[in-house]
C-alpha cells in the first residue's frame, strides 16, 4: 500500500526538530519514531495517530477520526485521522503534537 508523500512532507514539517526524531517503514506505509517510540504515521492518505488508549475514545468523538484497525484487529490507543481532519497546517501540528507528547511519556528505546 502506498502513502501519502505530500502528507509525509507536511508532517516533517510538524515534527520537532532533534536527533530522536526518525522515519521507519512501517504497516506498507511510514512511521515516524521519537525517542524509539512510535508517535505517528500514514496509512494510505491517512495520519495514523497514536494517542494512547485513554484518549482513544475522546478522540473518536473529534470530527474526521475513526478507529485504527490492521486487517481485522483494531489498534488500541490508535486513531485514523481522514485528510478532511488535518487540511491545514494547524490542525496537523495539533494532531502530531498530541502524538509526540503521547511518544515522549513513555520510556525511550
Amino acid at each position: 500500500m502506498a502513502y501519502d508523500e505530500r502528507l509525509a512532507d507536511r508532517i516533517r514539517a510538524a515534527l520537532p526538530d532533534r536527533a530522536d526524531v526518525t522515519e521507519r517503514k512501517m504497516f506498507g506505509g511510514i512511521a515516524y519514531m521519537v525517542g524509539g517510540n512510535m508517535a505517528c504515521g500514514i496509512m494510505a492518505d491517512a495520519l495514523m495517530a497514536r494517542i494512547g488508549a485513554d484518549a482513544t475514545a475522546a478522540a473518536l468523538e473529534e470530527p474526521h477520526t475513526r478507529p485504527a484497525e490492521m486487517g481485522e484487529r483494531t489498534m488500541k490507543g490508535y486513531v485514523l485521522v481522514d485528510p478532511a481532519g488535518i487540511t491545514d497546517d494547524e490542525s496537523l501540528q495539533r494532531w502530531v503534537d498530541r502524538c509526540v507528547a503521547f511518544a515522549e511519556s513513555l520510556p525511550s528505546k
